[in-house]
């Protein structure tokens, strides 16, 4: 059987220089990758430091795409940062100006907060819980 995995997840964005400061400066990513590909069109691509998954910044090309800045996933948590140790990441991303939107609470399946990007996209920080 083929072995297969989700390698990268497109976030559009309004600029790939805010984007990348956000991320890496705040959020405590990666820059895995910035390519230029053609014109002012960069393959630019930022991950937590664990690796797995990461995320394309693909900057909005026209209105229809600049108008889903910030709100790909309807208002919904759509993305899931997941860390072995949430009170140190939490404290961290907060020094560090990342705004949360709501608070620590424990859950069945473990400690979460949500929290946005500089676009108002939300997601979960969380830590499993251990197994019962």
């Amino acid at each position: 059987m083929p072995r297969r995995r989700i390698a990268l997840t497109t976030l559009v964005v309004r600029d790939y220089n805010e984007a990348i400061a956000f991320y890496c400066d705040k959020a405590g990513f990666e820059l895995i990758e910035d390519t230029p590909i053609s014109g002012a069109k960069r393959w630019v691509v930022v991950a937590p430091a664990a690796g797995g998954a990461a995320l394309l910044l693909a900057r909005a090309d026209g209105e229809a795409q600049a108008a889903r800045i910030g709100d790909q996933t309807g208002g919904r948590v759509g993305f899931f940062l997941y860390t072995d140790d949430f009170a140190r990441d939490h404290a961290a991303m907060i020094g560090r100006g990342v705004r949360f939107i709501r608070p620590p609470v424990r859950e069945p399946y473990g400690v979460v907060a949500v929290w946005e990007d500089l676009y108002g996209n939300r997601w979960d920080l969380l830590q499993s819980a251990p197994p019962a």
